[in-house]
């Protein structure tokens, strides 16, 4: 019987800004590691464009899984952070490596310890929150300048224009005149009383497709008031 042991590598990247070149490189450092340690590489689980906040990957999740059937003895990736930067949920996978007696091993930490998932698992914390904060404070930035903070809102079109550099010009709109008469129906209609439920369902039934072509709902309308950069803020300074 072999004394090797099995491993198997987990990488990640969390955006589409980033490429799949992110993750090959992950995988090349991973083998090389591997190598290094004489640990026999028999699977690779990826997760493409999938934020470190959230286990709601199926890559981790199938790893984990996997763990639980006795078919590898360490798990390799870059750091530590591409496993999970949550650190309950850091805290949850160690936890149940070990009891399935399976190491976690990274390029740049080596073997990975309970003192390393407290402080990792501190510092990915800060850095949600940091980066938390400074993608409502570039979305404030952009609302205050007239510009677009988000994605397309009904009753607008993307302006398609660019720099002298060629670089393009985000975050421009101009009016959409069909639908903006249709935002200006809703409103007239929800200030004579009308509920956004009613109102929803009589475009739906003049066939008035709403954002994205999809059918109208009461939601659609109304919208959420707890959702938006301006009101989380506000909430986290409370």
């Amino acid at each position: 019987m072999s004394d090797t042991l099995r491993a198997v590598i987990y990488a990640r990247f969390s955006s589409d800004l980033q490429r799949d070149a992110s993750l090959e490189d992950q995988i090349r450092a991973c083998r090389d590691y591997a190598a290094r340690q004489g640990l026999e590489v028999v699977e690779v689980y990826t997760d493409r464009a999938i934020s470190g906040a959230s286990l709601m990957r199926s890559g981790i999740q199938k790893l984990m899984r996997d763990a639980r059937t006795d078919r590898f003895d360490v798990v390799i990736a870059h750091a530590l952070d591409r496993l999970s930067r949550n650190q309950a949920d850091i805290a949850s996978i160690f936890e149940q490596f070990q009891f399935s007696n399976i190491a976690i091993e990274t390029v740049s930490e080596g073997s990975v310890s309970e003192l390393h998932i407290g402080f990792k698992g501190a510092m990915n914390a800060l850095f949600l929150r940091d980066l938390s904060k400074k993608t409502r404070e570039g979305l404030r930035g952009r609302a205050i300048a007239g510009k677009s903070a988000g994605g397309l809102t009904y009753g607008y079109r993307v302006v398609r224009a660019f720099t002298e550099d060629g670089e393009p010009i985000r975050g421009d709109r101009l009016i959409d005149a069909a639908e903006a008469a249709i935002v200006r129906r809703i409103f007239e209609d929800y200030a004579k009383g009308v509920s956004p439920r009613k109102i929803a369902e009589q475009l739906n039934k003049e066939g008035i497709p709403g954002p994205r072509g999809g059918p109208w709902g009461s939601s659609t309308i109304q919208g959420n008031r707890e959702r938006g950069a301006v009101r989380r803020d506000k909430q986290d300074e409370n």
